[in-house]
């Protein structure tokens, strides 16, 4: 990586300006805490339609984001738990150059972040001591920040109790100007508050892509502070699509950056390498590589897997997503089973297989509601769902699924692809000598018009079968659906069938058929996670045979077997 060892030597500043959240502080939790308050809202917002198509993203990270705010209106998993970037970098992500777009959300942000702002700490140790050495070289400092001005001034005044404000000659706010970065007007604004021309004497320091961008858009000098310790390839990648916005200088921390204004000194300016070496005696220990997600790492030897003779697909979460009318009719159902009495036949929470599980049946037994959690996530199905009210009770399960039917009818139609390349991958499927079908516990009437529904013209031809909840006499995850699909293509249950699903419902029901189960990690469970819901204990021992994150996965998984 080009960093402050071999860059070239820069321009001598006059000004530095920094961004403010990643680079001088920490106001994470706040930001998270908002961002998953705001999000839900986005359907509301009339946002979810603005989002940006995945093939005009940057990156395939931006893809992965775009896709999964869409499904669940969430944070993908591993920016939560990485937390190293901004909410304009999300919002830039996610809905690219549409600036109406941008100021709604960011607007929302704002009135969510008004419950959360004021948890904020410096970013790294001693930036109150580098930044008194900066000012003791006669450098002016200023702040350029997508913060409101509402919360900036709250958090400079809170942060180390109020210490830094006599550093700060100038700051500028997202609403004291017209745009937010990665317009320049941020930064030309802050110089033209201390009469000071943009120009290469001026560093702006700051932690995102966005940050070099807008740097180089005023046509300063660009620094690119590493706070967040992401690695010399991801920082590559980071400017691989436009090399010209490469930042000037790479820092790992400040006394990196005070190493670049020793070395923007001429050779022999010998006294202002005394100065700093003099003012800044003491040393402070750099940022800390954040927790990394620990991602599925459930691929067994291509060699374990049976090649599939026909591949049986789930249809909710797993082809299609149907998530906005499905929680929908949860919401109108669960008041509904109360009045029939269904919900005193809950299970035991004792009895559930894990505390996340207990807390459900308890929220709904007091409640007659989803937990607010299950609802934000919106990663879990019905039938999950009704398996951990009910557990073996199938009558208690066949009431409540009629209960569903009732209400689903006044949400249903809008159906659209998981992935926007699920089709392709169905038609390349039935190029190989390999029978597709779908399985899914929607009730026929609800199924025929979304298989007919999606992408404007359907999939029906995409399939060889399709077995729905109503088409025998018991759903998933008994085995009787995926068995009567594998009669109907004349192949018997075994391995050489594979049942591709999002939930524990599907893998049990494959394992109970003796099929070879593929989970379709649509929602992005860490490991973790996975262990905790195929804990593979006597109660519970079913498990994927195979974990896979998306489409592109699975049909590399699908090739290399029939190779």
């Amino acid at each position: 990586m080009r960093n402050t060892q071999n860059m070239q030597q820069l321009p001598p500043p006059k000004v530095i300006l920094f961004d403010w959240h990643g680079t001088l502080v920490d106001t994470l939790d706040a930001m998270f805490d908002a961002m998953e308050e705001m999000l839900p809202l986005l359907e509301d917002l009339d946002l979810i339609q603005q989002l940006l198509p995945e093939k005009k993203c940057r990156t395939l990270d931006d893809v992965k984001l775009v896709r999964y705010i869409r499904i669940f209106r969430r944070l993908h998993p591993k920016i939560l738990a990485e937390r190293r970037v901004s909410r304009t970098e999300i919002f830039n992500a996610i809905f690219g150059n549409n600036t109406t777009a941008k100021a709604i959300a960011h607007d929302a942000y704002n009135e969510c972040y008004r419950n959360y702002f004021g948890k904020v700490h410096s970013f790294q140790s001693g930036v109150e001591n580098y930044l008194h050495t900066i000012k003791k070289l006669d450098i002016k400092i200023g702040i350029a920040t997508n913060r409101s001005r509402e919360f900036f001034d709250t958090e400079l005044q809170i942060v180390d109790e109020g210490d830094w404000v006599k550093y700060i000659d100038t700051t500028t706010c997202a609403d004291d100007v017209r745009n937010y970065k990665p317009d320049p007007e941020i930064i030309n604004s802050t110089l033209a508050d201390i009469n000071h021309q943009p120009n290469k004497n001026t560093w702006y320091i700051g932690d995102s892509y966005l940050d070099m961008v807008t740097a180089r858009n005023a046509g300063v000098t660009s620094i690119f502070y590493n706070g967040a310790c992401w690695s010399d390839r991801y920082i590559e990648q980071l400017f691989d699509s436009d090399p010209s916005y490469y930042p000037d200088a790479i820092i790992n921390n400040f006394d990196e950056l005070l190493s670049l204004l020793v070395a923007s000194q001429s050779t022999n300016n010998s006294e202002f390498n005394a100065a700093v070496a003099y003012i800044h005696s003491k040393r402070f220990s750099g940022p800390q590589q954040p927790q990394i997600r620990i991602e599925p790492d459930w691929h067994p030897s291509v060699a374990e897997i049976t090649p599939p003779k026909a591949i049986l697909f789930d249809w909710h979460a797993t082809l299609v997503d149907t998530l906005d009318a499905m929680y929908h009719a949860v919401d109108d159902m669960l008041p509904e089973m109360r009045e029939k009495g269904l919900l005193d036949l809950m299970v035991d929470p004792a009895e559930c297989k894990s505390p996340e599980d207990a807390r459900l049946v308890e929220y709904v037994q007091s409640h007659s509601q989803l937990h607010p959690k299950v609802k934000t996530d919106r990663k879990i199905s019905r039938t999950d769902i009704f398996e951990v009210l009910f557990g073996e009770n199938q009558d208690a399960k066949h009431d409540a699924h009629k209960i569903f039917n009732y209400h689903y009818r006044n949400h249903y139609g809008t159906v659209l692809p998981f992935e926007p390349q699920v089709r392709n991958l169905l038609i390349g499927l039935r190029a190989l000598p390999i029978k597709v079908g779908v399985i899914t516990n929607r009730d026929r009437e609800f199924f025929e018009h979304e298989l007919a529904a999606v992408e404007g013209t359907g999939w029906a031809e995409l399939f060889d079968t399709d077995v729905c909840g109503d088409d025998t006499p018991l759903r998933k995850p008994h085995p009787d659906q995926l068995t009567k699909a594998a009669a109907d293509l004349g192949l018997t249950s075994n391995l050489e069938v594979w049942y591709v699903g999002d939930s524990t419902t599907d893998t049990i029901a494959a394992k109970r058929a003796g099929m070879t189960n593929v989970f379709f990690n649509g929602a992005q469970w860490d490991l973790p996670w996975l262990g905790k819901i195929f804990p593979e204990t006597e109660k519970h021992p079913h498990k994927p045979d195979v974990v896979v994150n998306d489409f592109s996965e699975f049909w590399a998984l699908v090739l290399a077997c029939l190779e």
